[in-house]
């Protein structure tokens, strides 16, 4: 059996080659002749439904992360063409398709609700009972 090629995406999570398909597009912009004759330009899919490796909880959280990029068919689709060569932009599109596993992978603390202790309450009734008399004393008309 042939062991499959893993991509490591940070010390805890990998994805598979076989979850990436590359297809090489002709690149807009400046080049000159070169660029209607070259696809150096690389359009990268990775089949977010199909992957085994990602738990699931990343999946749900790299679905909101992709937004336009995840297709219907639940591929994340990037293109690169920064770059001239094939092999470069093959990498930068790699590589952001990581960065965007790896900004999934980030689990944010879950918020817990605390309840003002009572000092605070009172410091805070007090600092409204000076405001009040400062204004007060600003209104307060003596014509002794």
């Amino acid at each position: 059996m042939s062991e499959r090629k893993k991509i490591k995406v940070n010390e805890r999570f990998s994805i598979e080659e076989r979850d990436i398909k590359e297809d090489f597009i002709r690149a807009s912009g400046p080049g000159g002749q070169n660029v209607n004759k070259v696809s150096s330009a690389v359009q990268l899919r990775f089949n977010l439904d199909g992957n085994a490796t990602l738990p699931d909880d990343l999946k749900s959280r790299l679905r909101k992360i992709a937004g336009s990029r995840l297709t219907l068919k639940g591929e994340i689709v990037l293109t690169a063409d920064r770059f001239r060569t094939q092999e470069r932009n093959r990498e930068d599109a790699l590589e952001r398709l990581l960065e965007l596993i790896r900004k999934a992978a980030y689990v944010p603390k879950t918020r817990k609700a605390t309840r003002p202790t009572l000092a605070s309450k009172r410091r805070r009734v007090e600092g409204k009972k000076q405001r009040g008399n400062i204004k007060k004393l600003r209104s307060s008309k003596n014509y002794d």
